[in-house]
């Protein structure tokens, strides 16, 4: 039976990947930097590893063909200069840890997909982006994505494929964006951020998880985006939220230096524009479950 690793399986998509993995008979082993999430179960063992340290459980490796790497601290935390590091580290320091680990124990890895961001790609209201743009944004974003692209490749060095999947807004119930931005429309506060014209390149996290899962088990290689067909601005996404939950929406825009003064430079996370195509993993053969908006929050919020 084909063994998966995973780093970052406690996490809102690891959880979700777990499970679809499962689905199909697939084992998986998983990395976790705390002793007491480590559970060993005949198809879900845990493995502890310190990428501070350097300290890495080998044998998390046995028997595995592919790994699926999301581990990385969450940009939703205010960017201090520590923090920023820790956001770059998080990732460069446990991609070279797999790496040297690999390496050093000669193990028949086969191929690695990656968690990555649309974040790599300018700020627009007009460009339509796809996989093979080359334009890469000079904002913090565009600069961690750009880092942990380059630690992933250096596995293709040693004849394992890489498959990078550029992850854009996920919508779930259970974390991330999508609660804290229903927060202030449950109760009448709710608006659209600046302009409102941004693109919110989005996916639903099952969908999201189906999609790791098919490049693992089509042996995918190559840059795709994580992303559902159909992109919408961000007052579409605010009135669709508002219009499932049943709310009005009274207030004006929030503007941007209001959220420039409560975020820092993290506001770049709501106001940044990124029209993002996902037909690239269709043609492969993926099908989306949620190619409209609507749907996937009716399904997020029944």
């Amino acid at each position: 039976m084909k063994t998966v690793l995973i780093t970052g399986a406690t996490g809102l998509i690891g959880k979700e990947i777990v499970k679809v993995l499962h689905e199909q008979n697939i084992n998986v082993h998983y990395l976790t930097t705390s002793k007491n999430k480590l559970n060993s179960q005949e198809n879900y063992k845990g493995f502890y590893w310190n990428p501070d340290a350097n300290e890495i459980d080998a044998s998390c490796f046995e028997g595995v063909s592919s790994v699926i790497n999301l581990v990385g601290a969450t940009i939703s935390k205010r960017w201090t200069e520590s923090y920023k590091k820790e956001i770059i580290t998080s990732r460069t320091q446990t991609a070279q840890l797999l790496f040297d680990t690999i390496t050093s124990h000669d193990f028949p890895i086969k191929q690695i997909v990656s968690a990555s961001a649309i974040g790599i790609y300018p700020d627009s209201l007009t460009k339509y982006y796809d996989e093979e743009d080359k334009e890469k944004s000079d904002s913090f974003l565009g600069q961690v994505v750009k880092q942990w692209e380059a630690a992933v490749n250096q596995f293709s060095t040693i004849g394992i494929k890489v498959a990078k999947i550029r992850i854009g807004l996920v919508l779930s119930k259970n974390g991330g964006a999508l609660p804290e931005m229903a927060k202030p429309i449950r109760f009448g506060a709710g608006a659209p951020f600046g302009s409102g014209d941004q693109w919110q390149s989005w996916i639903h996290v099952k969908d999201l998880a189906r999609l790791f899962v098919f490049a693992v088990t089509n042996n995918l290689e190559g840059v795709y985006n994580g992303v559902a067909p159909n992109p919408v601005s961000n007052t579409e996404l605010t009135k669709t939220v508002a219009k499932i939950l049943h709310k009005p929406l009274i207030l004006p825009n929030i503007p941007e230096f209001a959220m420039k003064l409560v975020l820092g430079e993290m506001h770049i996370l709501l106001f940044e524009s990124q029209r993002v195509c996902g037909s690239k993993i269709e043609k492969s053969g993926f099908n989306f479950e949620y190619h409209h908006l609507e749907p996937a929050l009716l399904e997020i919020f029944s």
